[in-house]
């Protein structure tokens, strides 16, 4: 797969962490801060594993922390599997 899209995003944050009470995270949740949605910088590292064995790519986790948005989140991820197509 060459690119993550918010719908696999969502399901991966659902699947590692829940859904928090009064979250609708099929909404436009682009823009709307991690921490807003429920999850942490732990829910995120479950995720940035499972993408990395799922896609069969090395992502910097420092750079993801700064992440705070689906979108930021989103535009990181899908930045190094570009790179990883070109190699």
């Amino acid at each position: 797969m060459d690119r993550l899209e918010l719908t696999e995003l969502t399901a991966l944050l659902r699947s590692c962490a829940g859904e928090g009470e009064g979250v609708d995270l099929d909404g436009d949740v682009l823009d709307t801060l991690f921490l807003d949605l429920g999850y942490d910088s732990l829910a995120l590292l479950q995720v940035t594993g499972i993408i990395e064995r799922d896609y069969e790519v090395m992502l910097d986790e420092e750079v993801l922390e700064d992440a705070e948005t689906p979108r930021q989140y989103l535009d990181l991820v899908n930045r190094a599997l570009a790179a990883r197509a070109v190699v």
